[in-house]
Parts: C-alpha cells; structure tokens; sequence
C-alpha cells in the first residue's frame, strides 16, 4: 500500500477540522450529526433548486404557451360548441371552462410529477438523488412547485380568455371556501403525484403506458365536461377516490351558486373534509413508499426493480 506523504495527510486532517469546525463539532463524524434547523435548511435548498429550472423554462422557451394554452383552450372550446348547439343550460359551458382550467392541474400531476423519478433514472440522475444528504420528498416538493408555477399561468389563462370570450358568468358566495377548496385539491393532488412516482419508479417502462392510461379515464370519471353526479355509482366512486373529481366538483358547486343542476354529489364543505382526509392519506403513503425506495437505494445498492 501507498503511503500518504506527511504534508498532504497533513493538510487532508486540516481541511476536516476547517469542515468540522464551520459545522459546530470537532470532527467529520461530529460534524455530520445536522441539527433539525440543518436539515430543514438543506431541504429548503434542494427545493429551490429544483423548482428553479422549471419557472425559469418558461421564460427560455416560450413555444409552452401555444402548447400550453392555445392547444387547450381548443379543447374547450369544442365542448362549448357542442353544448350551445344542444342549447344546453349556460351553466354547463361554465362547468367546461372550470374543468379546461383544471385539468392543467391533474396533467402537470400525470406528467411532470408521476413519472418524473422514473425519468430522472433513466437520464443518470437519480443515484445523485440518492447519494445527496437530503430528503427526496423535498425534490418532488421542488418539482410540484415549479408545475404549480406553470399549470396556475395555463390554468388563469384558459379561465380568463374562455371567460371573456364566452361570457361565462360566475357566482361565488363563499370565497373563504372556495380557497380552501382549491388548496386542499391542489394539496391532495400532489400528495397522489408524489405517491405514484414511487409506484412508477417501481414499474420501471410501464410508467409511459400508465400515464397514457391515466389521463382520459380520470377525465371520464371526474366529470372533466360535465356534472359527476350524472355518472351515478362510478361518479360516487370517483368522489371517493379520485381528488380531481371531488375539488372540481366542490368548486362547481361554490362558483356556480344556486344552479339546479348540480345534484347527487355531497355538499361542498363535505367534499372539503374528504380532499383534506386524501391530503393526509396520500402524503402519508408516499412519504412511507419513498422512505422504503431510500432505504433500497442506499442500504442494498437497488431501487426495487427485479431486474436490476
């Protein structure tokens, strides 16, 4: 074995008591006991960082507000054509435009937050995830809030141009509630998104195919176009399952006030209790999913994908 010369060991044992003195102890091991103020410091760091390239995209590219707002309100528009020409109630076009301006939500939640860790796997970058001294829920905290950045512009965007173009009009006497209601969706979303990057992790090529699978249905089901009561049995289902049908319900009910033709789901302030109750349970399960994803990464060298 090599021996190390006296003056680089020498400066080597100097450059840990420097590290070790700036951290608070008197040596490497000390040095990387973090206090909880430490740690909370890192993590707010790391989830900085990463929402940072995802604001700042939108500023480097701006061919996203054609894709990301034009192409969408599109979408919508057609299903207000559709129901003009069946002289439909208005309050059904307005039940379009709230669920066009939503549905950015539920796609960033698909795309940019459930298959995002398997995606960093395959572009190198998860193994730095792992081998970081952070906490991986604040890098899909960072990532949640870069989308929330974008998806809130397509969604004000889509909301604001179909309602001056249509003429939907909006009547809310609750704007406490609604609020809530919005935050607690937005809250039960990403705790959903962050639990099925876990799981897509985990299903490794599946993911893509998934998300693909993922996206119609959930529109189907939660009544993306059209009141969920009016599904019955599948549209109680969805409101107990899917946190996109039970706040874009909730927020029909509250910014359309008084219309007869909302019926056969709960009242809003009960669909708040059930978004804040999916809030404590999908974070809870993808903290714990993430936790063991850790623990294989770390401990044996694997993510729990049988193949490798």
């Amino acid at each position: 074995m090599t021996a190390v010369p006296a003056d680089r060991a020498a400066v080597t044992a100097a450059r840990a008591a420097v590290f070790a003195h700036s951290r608070g102890g008197t040596d490497p091991r000390t040095a990387s006991r973090w206090s909880r103020r430490q740690v909370a410091a890192n993590n707010a760091r790391s989830l900085i960082g990463r929402a940072y390239p995802r604001v700042r995209g939108m500023v480097r590219e701006p061919s996203w507000l054609f894709f990301e707002i034009l192409l969408p309100f599109l979408t919508t528009s057609a299903f207000v054509f559709v129901y003009r020409a069946l002289q439909a109630p208005e309050a059904y076009i307005g039940f379009v435009v709230l669920g066009g301006a939503l549905s950015a939500f539920w796609l960033n939640v698909v795309w940019m937050m459930a298959a995002q860790l398997y995606w960093e796997k395959s572009q190198g970058n998860l193994e730095l995830y792992f081998a970081a001294p952070m906490n991986l829920m604040s890098i899909l905290l960072g990532m949640a809030v870069g989308g929330l950045v974008m998806s809130s512009l397509r969604a004000a965007a889509v909301l604001v141009i179909s309602t001056v173009v249509y003429g939907v009009v909006f009547s809310v006497n609750q704007w406490l509630l609604v609020a809530l209601v919005f935050l607690l969706t937005l809250t039960a979303l990403y705790g959903l998104g962050m639990m099925l990057a876990s799981l897509f992790l985990l299903w490794g090529r599946e993911a893509f195919n998934v998300t693909n699978v993922l996206i119609e249905p959930v529109y189907f089901v939660s009544g993306l176009n059209f009141p969920v009561g009016r599904l019955g049995a599948l549209g109680g289902l969805a409101i107990a399952t899917l946190p996109f049908a039970v706040g874009l319900d909730a927020m029909r009910q509250l910014v359309f006030s008084g219309q007869p033709y909302i019926t056969g789901t709960p009242p809003p302030e009960v669909e708040a209790v059930i978004l804040a109750v999916m809030t404590v349970v999908f974070t809870l399960l993808a903290r714990w999913m993430i936790h063991r994803i850790e623990q294989a990464a770390r401990y044996r060298g694997t993510l729990s994908i049988r193949w490798q």
